[in-house]
């Protein structure tokens, strides 16, 4: 009775003390980790944003995660351009890659605006809907580059 009192403690003891693994798609182990300063990197083209703490990028993610899709496939094609620009700026920034960042940028207002074009035949709704996905897209984009520029 003893050695089985003894053995429940035991397990009780290192179930409650061992470390849960973390599943987040938030975790620190998702995003590389933030790089040192370099002495021989260019500080001109350098991007000193901390990806991983940046509310605006989380915000961009969390949009591409929840577009909606349209009865237009053009529209839905040039959706997935879009989206696609703006992982890739998002992840050249978290890499510091200043000329991928411009160029994923160059990506994203082309898409921006073909799918502005695009709209024009959606119905109200579908346009408000859009409208609202839009907006708060280029509001985060626009805040990101606005505190890179600050740097």
């Amino acid at each position: 009775m003893k050695r089985l009192f003894f053995c429940g403690t035991i397990l009780i003891i290192t179930s409650c003390t061992t470390e849960k693994p973390n599943f987040s798609p938030l975790s620190s182990s998702f995003y590389s980790e933030t790089k040192g300063s370099d002495s021989k990197r260019d500080t001109k083209n350098s991007i000193e944003i901390n990806i991983k703490g940046n509310v605006n990028a989380s915000e961009i993610s969390n949009l591409i995660a929840t577009f909606p899709d349209f009865k237009n496939a053009a529209l839905n094609n040039e959706i997935t351009a879009l989206k696609y620009s703006l992982q890739n700026y998002l992840y050249a920034i978290d890499v510091n890659n200043p000329g991928g960042k411009k160029k994923a940028f160059r990506d994203f207002e082309k898409s921006y605006k073909r799918v502005q074009k695009l709209r024009q035949e959606l119905n109200s709704d579908d346009n408000e809907v859009l409208n609202r996905y839009l907006v708060r897209l280029k509001t985060n984009v626009s805040a990101i580059e606005d505190y890179i520029k600050g740097n």
